[in-house]
């Protein structure tokens, strides 16, 4: 059988295929996503959940002109592919190759740069309202998921989209899903519905048989009116929905293409005076039976293999455990240890790894959904009771509950553990998921203990230490294997506001903070051959700093601060703010991440490309002693431009 996929170089090329073609189609868009991200790694169970649909949105759309917005990007595979991009698509997420989002300077497909849920109908409501001020026409689509629903931003949205009565229209697509299972009313709301009459046949059935009624005066149209509303407010699927002022489809099987496009078209026919929500059923990781029966496992997945009919690991056996898995048995230990520990997540019990904590601790763990400022608010409510929450979250996730870090946190005075995984650079998913920027607007609350282990050992001593604090405190951790000891000997306890010294040095000192201390240590080494002593120090704090140890150091010659994080306003700032407070001058050369967003790829090649390797810190200590340098100048790290 011909491919039909290798045919197929715009969305205009799905016009002539018959909807068996279409079929066929998708079964070869899902075994192509499925092959490359088995290389490379990716987002795998929720774009073979959208293939159907997302092939009927550009049959029925020309969004080279009309606009989609994805919620999240991680479900665009098929869009790229289908948007002039499927001969690049095995270089999805690698070094040099495509985004594993959308990204608007690789396509005018693409809208925005789409990594965080819950932005689409915002985004959405702003391009329909945009339009008018800029006299525009084209049509406006957004995908939501039903786990993006739950997020306030989304609910937000709904309540404003509905109050302007313009028309455009919302996927929910909805696979009871967002990275694990969806949880919350919503949801529950949403199962009804799955699990209920299908309304818009109802309405056409009940339609069909007032049509054969004989002419009725004006008082019993009326009366049938009122019961047609009673009715409706009874057993219609999308009632919330209609009554925040959508008109509501639905639901319907996400995987049947033609049933998809004759509904846009319905749609499109209509001139609705507000808002069209389609709802639509589908399956994630559907056509790869693993991805099926283990949707969370494969969201995002590790490179993999299928041999003999069996899906492995790329990993190999015995590889290094992650500091996500650390932290999730260290986080365990300590919930045995004290039953006033309760752990709180938004949507991500597998990926924080408090998904252990919840197998056995049920009663003390809350997944809140996509809904980072209200699990936060949930932890005051908690430390206000007596109880220890400890609030696991990604980095750049937690940016969200900016405010209610200030103002239930911080401003309260009340105990908390911030867990943020995924802090620095995460490598193949690029800018929207690069914790970057944490330290900066953790450090700056009053009274937060801002802190990151340099390896496994400390991690878990850091946990035991915030738990027991009476204050608020932070603990940030990578997306990487974990280093299990750069201690020489046994680890030292950790104290508040001590530093370690790892290695003595009278030339220069690079002040490390978290696991840059490993690369320092090595840029130690290769500069010592040279005769250059480095001294190494590992921070542990960025708030409060070790006052002695870097006034110390300074003294004695020029500081090198490693940090995998943005330069402004991280922890060389911090540094730079207490040697300015103390009239200390010091030559200090700060080594993290540019004042640019910083692009995809391998881990380790990014951090080469911000100097926050071994070669790169040791040239740092080379040029804050005037020494040349030992190779040519780096290459600008990628960014978004």
């Amino acid at each position: 059988m011909a491919s039909i996929l290798e045919t197929i170089n715009s969305p205009a090329d799905l016009a002539g295929l018959t909807w068996e073609e279409l079929a066929q189609l998708a079964g070869e868009l899902r075994s192509e996503i499925t092959a490359v991200v088995g290389r490379n790694g990716g987002h795998l169970s929720s774009n073979l959940g959208v293939v159907e649909l997302t092939i009927a949105l550009h049959r029925s759309y020309d969004f080279s002109k009309d606009r989609l917005v994805l919620d999240v990007g991680h479900q665009g595979y098929t869009h790229k592919i289908l948007t002039g991009r499927r001969e690049a698509f095995g270089s999805i997420r690698t070094d040099g190759g495509i985004s594993g989002f959308p990204h608007p300077a690789e396509s005018p497909y693409d809208t925005f740069v789409e990594g965080h849920a819950g932005a689409a109908l915002s985004q959405a409501l702003g391009l329909v309202l945009g339009r008018e001020i800029a006299g525009t026409d084209e049509k406006v689509v957004a995908i939501v998921g039903d786990g993006s629903l739950t997020a306030g931003m989304a609910l937000e949205a709904i309540n404003n989209a509905g109050h302007t009565g313009r028309q455009f229209l919302v996927i929910l697509n909805d696979n009871s899903m967002s990275i694990s299972r969806s949880v919350g009313s919503i949801s529950r709301y949403l199962n009804r519905i799955r699990v209920g009459p299908t309304y818009n046949e109802l309405k056409s059935e009940v339609r069909s048989i007032l049509h054969r009624i004989p002419k009725l005066g004006p008082t019993m149209e009326a009366a049938l009116a009122e019961i047609r509303d009673g009715i409706r407010r009874a057993v219609m699927p999308g009632q919330m929905f209609e009554e925040m002022g959508f008109a509501y489809f639905g639901p319907l099987d996400g995987h049947d293409t033609r049933l998809l496009c004759e509904t846009f078209a319905e749609v499109e026919q209509l001139h609705f005076d507000k808002p069209v929500m389609v709802h639509v059923l589908t399956e994630k990781g559907r056509g790869f039976k693993p991805a099926e029966e283990d949707p969370t496992s494969y969201h995002s997945a590790a490179p993999f293999r299928c041999h003999n009919g069996k899906v492995e690991a790329a990993r190999e056996s015995g590889a290094a455990a992650s500091y996500t898995e650390i932290f999730a048995r260290a986080l365990v230990e300590a919930g045995r240890a004290d039953r006033r520990l309760a752990a709180i997540t938004a949507a991500m019990p597998d990926g924080t790894g408090t998904a252990c904590f919840a197998e056995e601790f049920p009663e003390r763990f809350f997944d809140v959904g996509i809904c980072e400022q209200h699990a936060v608010g949930l932890a005051a409510g908690f430390a206000k009771m007596g109880l220890r929450p400890v609030v696991a979250i990604y980095s750049t996730f937690l940016q969200r509950a900016y405010d209610q870090v200030f103002h239930e946190i911080a401003l309260q005075e009340l105990p908390c553990v911030f867990c943020l995984d995924r802090a620095g650079l995460v490598g193949a998913d690029g800018p929207t998921h690069h914790g970057a920027y944490d330290i900066s607007y953790m450090r700056q609350f009053p009274g937060i203990i801002v802190m990151a282990p340099a390896d496994a050992q400390e991690l878990k001593m850091m946990l035991s230490f915030a738990i027991r604090a009476p204050h608020a405190t932070s603990i940030r951790y990578p997306r990487t294997a974990i280093v299990e000891s750069v201690s020489a000997g046994k680890p030292e306890p950790v104290r508040l506001g001590r530093s370690v010294t790892l290695r003595d040095g009278s030339d220069a000192t690079i002040i490390s903070f978290g696991v840059t201390a490993s690369a320092a240590l090595e840029a130690a080494g290769q500069l010592a051959g040279e005769g250059i002593e480095a001294a190494v120090i590992n921070a542990r704090f960025a708030k409060p700093l070790d006052r002695d140890a870097i006034l110390t150091a300074a003294r004695r010659g020029p500081i090198v601060t490693a940090e995998e994080h943005s330069l402004v306003g991280g922890f060389g700032s911090a540094v730079l703010e207490l040697l300015a407070d103390s009239g200390v001058d010091a030559r200090v050369v700060r080594v993290g991440l540019p004042d640019s967003f910083v692009g995809h790829g391998s881990r380790a090649r990014l951090l080469a490309s911000v100097s926050l390797d071994a070669t790169g810190l040791a040239n740092a200590v080379r040029r804050a002693l005037g020494a040349p340098e030992r190779e040519a100048a780096r290459e600008a790290p990628e960014a978004v431009k």
